[in-house]
């Protein structure tokens, strides 16, 4: 597996928080699994999507998997076992540790474009859901940045944690890719929508809660690392936070795609 490019520190996991609230719509639409189901939801982090899920789920029994020890443990603390219907675990997203066909469904949202291998981890995905059953999976592209006032500085700053993920073995463009990757992985009636988030002064809250608090401090997060590779001076990079700042105020917009995708295991 690849390292994960956004680190595991607080400001990590309250990103992944604000994140998580400022797409519960777009995220959670029409995501709803029957009571009597049990879904595998792999690359939990800290439970920003599982306690969603458990909300909107009720009575629907949860495996939350993560490979960080410190992201279960704060699963652990923040949403117990919730009445018996939720099991977290670390675990290995290329190398699931559950015999084939345990589970009835399974939830993905940001987490292929971590892994290296992430072919590899559709096809155990593929192996442990029951035959008939479901593969939700929610994935970005950071090519699909479009704002106003446009910024070449902003393009270089999110292009450097574009490379930082890929020298990680993660892809931030994945999210064009879920279609040929679900059925390459032997998935059947896949479909993929694009689910884009724009926010502009007539919604200040979106772009408080995403663009600042989500997309700008994802991008702000790679600062040391990405001045330490080399791949841009620190004036630009600062030059390319300032206009995506701008871009969120009044009189700036900011849009962002992304690509829900839907399949069955035959």
């Amino acid at each position: 597996m690849s390292s994960y490019v956004h680190g595991y520190d607080k400001a990590a996991s309250a990103r992944l928080i604000d994140q998580a609230t400022a797409l519960n719509n777009l995220i959670h639409d029409g995501v709803r699994y029957p009571s009597d189901a049990h879904v595998l939801e792999i690359g939990c982090g800290v439970g920003s999507q599982t306690s969603i899920l458990l909300r909107n789920c009720p009575g629907t029994r949860f495996t939350a998997m993560d490979k960080s020890s410190a992201s279960i443990e704060v699963v652990r603390n923040t949403l117990g076992d919730a009445s018996g219907r939720l099991h977290a675990c670390k675990g290995n997203a290329h190398a699931i540790e559950y015999d084939d066909d345990t589970f009835d469904h399974a939830f993905v949202c940001f987490v292929l474009e971590h892994l290296s291998e992430p072919d590899k981890a559709l096809q155990e995905l593929h192996r442990v859901v029951k035959p008939g059953g479901t593969l939700t999976v929610v994935e970005g592209d950071h090519g699909s940045v479009i704002m106003h006032p446009h910024c070449p500085a902003s393009i270089a700053a999110i292009e450097c944690q574009v490379d930082l993920q890929k020298h990680s073995g993660g892809d931030a463009f994945i999210g064009r890719r879920l279609n040929p990757l679900l059925n390459a992985s032997g998935f059947k009636q896949v479909k993929v929508v694009p689910k884009q988030v724009y926010a502009d002064g007539s919604n200040p809250k979106l772009q408080e809660e995403f663009v600042r608090l989500t997309f700008i401090a994802m991008i702000e997060g790679v600062r040391n690392e990405a001045l330490s590779a080399d791949l841009i001076e620190a004036e630009d990079f600062d030059k390319g936070v300032e206009a995506l700042l701008a871009a969120s105020q009044e009189g700036g917009t900011f849009a962002y795609s992304f690509f829900m995708a839907s399949a069955v295991v035959p």
